[in-house]
């Protein structure tokens, strides 16, 4: 394997740093779900198995409110600031819940913990920190992030309630957001970004986003597969218990499920930048969520079928969540990749909560069949769409090494780089004295980026 075939020191490290404060911030949703009615009870209030709801989905629907806004402030005032901010309003919201004397002050702190909604933010930093080629591996380390973090909320979280109590819970999160700030400041490389635009152009590239079909497809996607993941995980929980499994022993499935799903996810993930495969991978992905769903009426009858069943969905829920961020920045706009990601993650979270609130409705009224055909008929049509999807164009990214540069340098530096004829996009580090163009070679001449960095041209 060259060089080139390998993420740098630099990708890697950026990668798994982002990774973990995205799944940080899966975990303050995760993490109380397993515990929180049973707390819920002993606070004023918290007998209204409504207001309960509320207070665990509070924190999705808050995140798929203020995505978008999230992710055009960090194309307007950049990534880190975005990210130092919402990290330090989740922490506050994770106090509040901590100390809540009523169910209506934990609403008001999980509220305040999806405040802090910066997936957007990360995603699209993880997109300016790595090559084309690359990109997908530094989502999948992300989107995995997504299953590691649920299943840990599922393993720890009772052994958590009963040593640290669901405030001390709340607090440890609190904590961890600190950490995660700590990281960003010391271990996330910086990148120079193009600040400033005006609003006008901020609501066309908006509008640009939201009517690109491609990107709507996308969208679509991560809509159904966080609703299906949601609603599953109303029945699976019962389906295991009158399975004979105890509500304790739960992990002894999930565990290895998990462990198993990212060994199977990795073939099509380190091989899927090969030309022809992204598309193969993705609508076989939402083909087998579909065949694993017609199959769970006969699966659910004993602990090795469900575990079946679950390694079936989530080996191709782990590709779809390295794949659709992925796809989206590099179908987005250049200028508005926070924008674009920000769409996604709102729409993203939206899905959980429709999907856990479609989920409980079709639950208690059909059972475990009425999850099967609300999920299958989501499926379907992501399907059907999928085969309408246009894999976009593998361009080559180009590394070149840049001068030491004053701020103000290096942002009119990559701004000229980026008008050049065949730059499609452009990053740069100047820590590391590099800029990274990704082009297009039908119309790029590498003298004209030569002659730019050495300031031949005037």
């Amino acid at each position: 394997m060259s060089q080139h075939d390998r993420m740098s020191p630099l990708e890697l490290r950026a990668s798994i740093a982002l990774a973990g404060i995205f799944g940080l911030r899966l975990l303050g949703m995760f993490v109380i779900l397993p515990v929180f009615a049973i707390y819920a009870e002993r606070l004023p209030g918290g007998d209204n198995l409504t207001l309960v709801g509320i207070a665990i989905g509070a924190y999705g629907l808050t995140q798929a409110i203020l995505q978008v806004p999230f992710g055009w402030w960090s194309d307007r005032y950049g990534r880190k600031p975005v990210i130092y901010a919402g990290l330090s309003i989740f922490a506050i919201g994770s106090l509040v819940a901590a100390a809540a004397p009523t169910i209506y002050v934990v609403i008001a702190g999980r509220v305040l913990q999806g405040a802090g909604a910066i997936s957007a933010a990360v995603m699209a930093m993880a997109a300016d920190l790595t090559r084309d080629e690359h990109r997908t591996k530094a989502m999948a380390m992300i989107g995995s992030t997504i299953g590691l973090a649920f299943a840990l909320s599922l393993i720890a979280s009772p052994w958590l309630s009963n040593h640290i109590g669901v405030p001390g819970i709340f607090a440890m999160t609190a904590l961890l957001a600190l950490v995660a700030m700590l990281v960003v400041w010391r271990v996330v490389p910086d990148v120079v970004e193009v600040r400033g635009r005006s609003r006008v152009s901020a609501l066309h590239e908006f509008r640009s986003v939201l009517a690109d079909p491609q990107l709507a497809r996308l969208n679509y996607g991560i809509f159904v597969l966080h609703a299906v993941l949601m609603a599953l995980f109303i029945a699976v929980p019962f389906a295991l218990r009158d399975a004979g499994l105890p509500v304790g022993e739960h992990w002894k499935v999930y565990l290895p499920v998990m462990l198993g799903s990212f060994v199977l996810m990795l073939p099509p993930i380190l091989s899927q930048g090969r030309a022809g495969r992204v598309k193969l991978y993705f609508a076989g992905s939402v083909a087998t969520l579909l065949i694993a769903h017609l199959a769970l009426p006969w699966l659910a009858a004993g602990v090795v079928p469900l575990a079946l069943f679950l390694l079936l969905f989530f080996t191709p829920f782990n590709v779809l969540e390295a794949l659709l961020p992925s796809l989206t920045a590099k179908l987005a706009p250049a200028g508005a990749k926070g924008v674009a990601i920000g769409l996604y993650s709102s729409i993203q979270f939206f899905g959980t909560f429709v999907g856990a609130a479609l989920g409980g409705f079709a639950y208690g009224r059909w059972g475990l069949s009425g999850i099967v055909i609300a999920d299958v008929a989501l499926l379907v049509i992501w399907l059907i769409v999928a085969f309408g999807m246009r894999i976009p164009s593998t361009l080559s990214t180009r590394t070149y090494a840049v001068p030491s540069l004053t701020a103000s340098e290096a942002e009119t530096l990559l701004m000229r780089l980026r008008l050049l004829p065949g730059v499609r996009e452009a990053q740069m580090l100047p820590a590391q004295g590099t800029a990274f163009l990704k082009v297009d070679s039908a119309d790029f001449d590498e003298q004209n980026v030569l002659q730019t960095i050495t300031g031949k041209v005037s």
